[in-house]
């Protein structure tokens, strides 16, 4: 099947880890990219130097959490990639531990950790609480960070008119939200979580109606790269160690990941999900089966998240709901589906 590629897209947060392995895929398959991100410079690498590519990218400044700082942009676009989020909360949009991983000081990532893990005052020491200043949430918490932007963002790119020759006709604008895997529980507050899949409730209850729209929730489990995330290559080989063990296990023999879930739902009063079929209320049971997804799924580069994203953006992809690391490898070629497994088997 010939692809059908979008002429021009926007990346929400392109200046960061995600969002500029974005952009940088995007462009070399031929799209063009705008950026919007709260400072509006171009994407440096942690050393400071700005890459080739980034000189290919429309830089603007805009408000995540209000859309209208760049509403002209929306009717420009065939598709969103919203990339911004965060992973623990801070009192302002830019979360320090961000520039921890970003220039390897393990110290500071756990001194951050370690701040949320006891509280930090405020909203995090109270899961109760709301982390509000004046009745409005604080920019750095994960209500206003992982749901609310993406929401306004999605909701104002629904509502703006697609300009002549911007969209594939008869093929509906995609609107990708990087949401994520439910694996860092209980060292990162459930709040984190809990968050990413409100967003993508919401963003499929706006999608309900709007046949000219799709929402596509990525899903990555530990996002790693080697020179520029340098503290995430260990926890990455050792996440995927595990994954490989757990999967070569023959099946009906009890794994660590089978026994936590087992001690999990014993735990827990919540009901266990079926694949694809979380809710909220799931997520809030027992942090064991957070700690059980984490030993079988794998990490996974942040050029393959991006080049999933990539092809997810073909107007006639057909990607459309929750994409998971398996379904991630699915569409860059690295695994075959199951219905080409099963296809194989037949013949």
């Amino acid at each position: 099947m010939n692809t059908v590629k979008l002429h021009k897209i926007l990346v929400v947060g392109g200046n960061g880890f995600i969002g500029s392995a974005v952009c940088k895929a995007a462009l070399a398959r031929g799209m063009q990219v705008t950026s919007i991100s709260s400072s509006g410079r171009p994407y440096r690498t942690p050393r400071g130097h700005m890459p080739a590519w980034a000189n290919k990218v429309e830089w603007q400044q805009g408000d995540a959490l209000n859309p209208q700082t760049f509403a002209h942009i929306f009717p420009q676009v065939g598709g969103v990639v919203h990339t911004l989020g965060t992973l623990l909360e801070s009192e302002g949009e830019e979360a320090g531990y961000k520039q921890s991983v970003k220039d390897g000081d393990l110290l500071g990532l756990v001194g951050h950790l370690l701040t949320t893990a006891l509280g930090g005052g405020g909203a995090r020491g109270n899961p109760l609480a709301k982390p509000t200043v004046g009745g409005e949430l604080k920019k750095g918490s994960y209500e206003a960070m992982n749901r609310d932007a993406a929401l306004r963002v999605c909701g104002a790119f629904m509502a703006s008119s697609p300009e002549t020759g911007c969209i594939t006709e008869g093929f509906p604008r995609p609107f990708i939200y990087i949401s994520a895997e439910d694996i860092f529980r209980p060292f990162i507050p459930a709040r984190y979580i809990e968050t990413k899949r409100e967003a993508e409730e919401g963003v499929a209850k706006m999608m309900q109606g709007h046949p000219g729209y799709r929402g596509v929730y990525i899903r990555p489990s530990l996002v790693y790269h080697a020179h520029f995330r340098p503290l995430t290559t260990p926890a990455a080989v050792l996440f995927d160690l595990s994954a490989t063990i757990h999967e070569r296990i023959p099946h009906g023999i009890p794994t660590p990941s089978s026994m936590l879930r087992t001690m999990g739902s014993a735990l827990s009063s919540s009901r266990r999900p079926s694949a694809g079929s979380e809710t909220l209320d799931n997520i809030r049971g027992s942090s064991l089966e957070s700690v059980a997804n984490a030993l079988v799924t794998p990490p996974i580069h942040v050029d393959s998240v991006a080049q999933a994203i990539c092809v997810a953006l073909e107007a006639n992809s057909g990607v459309e709901g929750v994409v998971t690391v398996r379904k991630m490898r699915e569409l860059i070629g690295w695994t075959k589906s199951e219905d080409e497994g099963k296809e194989a088997r037949v013949a």
